[in-house]
């Protein structure tokens, strides 16, 4: 379990697809009419192991292009609990803000200069490796985010096993294939897991050009994945019982604030949530 309770924090999840332009360069699959990003999906999927029952192996997140990365940024100021729900690309809308090396700038520069604790689900394994692979690919300098103190005690650390600048939840919850997926353990947990849309949805959903879609998915994963978090928090003595019941409040209230501001969607999440506690309620 982790140690620690760090301020500013931020839980977050990052949504990839296979990266079309990998299928180009490695497998000389053309991206341009009359061909379709299709063509390149089923490419690497057929390449890294797909067969007719699992048609979408996992791929080295290397091949894989990251569209967006959904947060939930918290922080105590004066005593007063804040959080606050940050989706890149802001605007699915945009071109220019939807581009994966504006996502990961936008991403590298938050956290290398507000430098928060990082709260992800297999995030050592998946997001952080994609982060900073796709950075390198795309040039990106660090911002920040990749500086490393000589010593552990003397700032950030976001690549060591050791410290608690970067908590994966997975890696705290279980081992090997031991370890439940984070549909599993926050369903069981009364937080909704998985709302009618899997990971496995996101290329098909890309495809289509519903980019608004696998934001919205993206979040949900951000809200669960925080409240998750809130409740190892207070299984690890970080959060009295008072503070969990705080953290979570804050939480409806930010969904209920955001619901207010037009994602209408969210209100799913809420009756999942309250649907899920009231089934755990007595058991």
């Amino acid at each position: 379990m982790f140690k620690s309770l760090l301020n500013p924090l931020f839980s977050f999840d990052v949504e990839w697809i296979p990266d079309p332009l990998s299928a180009e360069l490695l497998y000389h699959v053309e991206n341009y009419p009359p061909y379709s990003y299709d063509d390149a999906f089923r490419t690497l999927w057929k390449e890294y192991g797909g067969t007719p029952e699992r048609p979408q192996p996992y791929l080295k997140t290397i091949l894989c292009r990251v569209v967006s990365i959904v947060g939930v940024f918290r922080e105590v100021k004066d005593g007063t609990l804040h959080l606050e729900l940050v989706c890149l690309p802001r605007d699915a809308s945009d071109p220019e803000k939807c581009k994966e090396s504006a996502i990961l700038s936008g991403f590298l520069k938050a956290v290398g200069r507000r430098r928060p604790q990082l709260v992800g689900y297999n995030s050592s394994n998946a997001d952080i490796p994609i982060i900073v692979e796709r950075s390198i690919m795309h040039g990106l300098p660090g911002y920040g985010f990749s500086k490393r103190p000589d010593k552990p005690w003397e700032g950030a650390d976001y690549f060591s096993t050791h410290g608690d600048y970067h908590i994966d939840l997975a890696t705290r919850l279980g081992r090997y294939n031991m370890t439940p997926r984070l549909h599993e353990a926050a369903t069981l947990s009364g937080i909704p897991g998985k709302i009618g849309v899997s990971g496995d949805s996101v290329a098909q959903m890309w495809l289509v050009g519903d980019l608004q879609g696998i934001i919205n998915y993206n979040e949900f994963d951000a809200l669960t994945t925080h409240l998750l978090w809130a409740r190892m928090a207070h299984f690890a003595g970080l959060l009295n019982d008072d503070e969990y019941t705080l953290e979570q409040s804050a939480i409806r209230q930010l969904i209920e604030k955001e619901i207010t501001n037009g994602k209408l969607h969210l209100e799913n999440y809420l009756k999942e949530w309250d649907r899920l506690s009231t089934r755990i309620k007595n058991r």
